[in-house]
């Protein structure tokens, strides 16, 4: 649920029984913390650690050109019974997707995701900023990376079949930022979650790290998942935009942002899922603060850039890079899809710099306040499924807990000497 592949390497002459058979997981694999404890969610440690199966997709079936000789494949995971099972993310955005399929529409999704690399030194923390030089911002060459590092991970990610489109040196120090193709939603999904476990193992196999961390740095401003959404029917046309309608979209893409910003404060649960995802918020951050949207304006949550067409559609600049991204794709595909069902109309869109709190309703600002918002969007949890959402929130007021345990520098650094 945190957005981590889990998986077993399999030899090829196993292949057909791992596809005959399914292989065993243990279903805590979903509850497990990025420190290994198992999280006491229902289903898991309670009843005894039961399995899950999981089979691999072999239409997900790749060269992985980092490492001879192998290929990976993205598994589904059921349940005993052999249905999908409800935790598994994969499985939440595919039930999102057959509901907008019963209005006619599907989601077309294009990623964009931040993160950081790191080189190794000798502080605390053991990493520092990668070229870390001040005002790379879309520099090319050795400039900005001196070891042709983001080429040679282009490269590779084009070879395994991720349709990457570009590349860059984003506004922070040591902080990049790479594009893929859009495409349906769960292939989209697919992509994006390879993208990412591609981008650290390249990394690693470099000597590097790539963390997709929300705020790794106190002095620089954080990495996002951005999602370029539009909506096509049956025939591919894209149905999101309308010459004839107000700003060049349909009623049904107007509906689609109405829903977007009606369920946002539940969907930032989903979308900036840690302690961390919080830190990133802000007025002048280029992070979004408020529930709003605005026409080719990155200071709004969902901006609309300027192209109509088969090029209409919505940027939902919320996610923040730590978001698993079948549930940041499944959160806005599933709460665009409240807003055309139930006919919601936007407000009207932000003009100018999109920081006032006195213009629109501010996003939560810590992690249990947007938990919270999650627990009380009862029709986005129906969307979703009641037994995923009620894991997913287990899991995280788990984690909001562990930290108010925690002792941090912070308080350390602020309490110790003087109290």
């Amino acid at each position: 649920m945190i957005g981590v592949d889990r998986g077993r390497d399999v030899l090829v002459d196993e292949l057909p029984t791992a596809m005959g058979h399914g292989l065993a997981f243990c279903r805590a694999v979903f509850h497990t913390s990025p420190q290994g404890d198992v999280v006491p969610v229902a289903g898991g440690l309670d009843a005894g650690l039961p399995d899950v199966s999981v089979r691999p997709d072999l239409s997900t079936l790749s060269a992985m050109p980092w490492e001879a000789g192998a290929a990976w494949a993205i598994g589904d995971v059921r349940g005993p019974d052999g249905q999908p099972h409800s935790e598994s993310p994969r499985a939440v955005l595919a039930r999102v997707e057959r509901l907008l399929a019963e209005h006619g529409v599907r989601g077309v999704v294009g990623p964009e995701l931040e993160y950081y690399l790191l080189e190794p030194d000798t502080s605390e923390r053991g990493w520092k900023r990668y070229a870390d030089a001040p005002g790379n911002v879309y520099v090319v060459g050795s400039k900005g990376d001196p070891r042709r590092h983001l080429i040679r991970t282009l490269r590779l990610l084009r070879d395994a079949g991720l349709r990457v489109t570009a590349g860059n040196h984003e506004f922070c120090g040591g902080q990049f930022e790479i594009n893929l193709d859009h495409s349906a939603a769960l292939d989209a999904a697919d992509r994006s979650f390879r993208l990412k476990s591609g981008i650290q193992e390249i990394a690693r196999l470099d000597g590097l790290l790539a963390t997709f961390m929300a705020k790794p740095f106190n002095d620089e401003g954080g990495s996002g998942f951005h999602l370029h959404v539009s909506f096509v029917d049956a025939d591919g046309t894209n149905v999101f935009g309308d010459t004839d309608g107000e700003h060049g979209l349909s009623t049904l893409g107007l509906s689609a942002i109405a829903g977007v910003l009606a369920h946002a404060k539940a969907l930032t649960a989903l979308m900036n899922p840690t302690i961390n995802s919080y830190k990133r918020f802000g007025p002048d951050t280029l992070a979004p603060w408020l529930v709003d949207w605005g026409l080719d304006n990155r200071s709004a949550m969902v901006r609309i850039p300027p192209e109509r067409g088969g090029g209409s559609r919505m940027e939902v600049r919320l996610g923040d890079a730590t978001a698993n991204p079948y549930l940041a794709i499944a959160g806005t595909l599933a709460a665009a899809y409240l807003g055309i069902r139930d006919g919601l109309t936007p407000p009207a869109a932000l003009e100018g710099y999109g920081y006032d709190p006195e213009t629109a309703e501010m996003l939560p600002q810590r992690l249990p306040d947007a938990l919270a918002a999650f627990e009380a969007d009862t029709a986005l949890q129906e969307v979703l499924g009641e037994e995923f959402c009620t894991s997913f929130v287990t899991y995280k007021r788990n984690e909001v807990e562990r930290f108010e345990r925690h002792v941090t520098d912070w308080e350390f650094t602020e309490y110790a000497y003087h109290l």
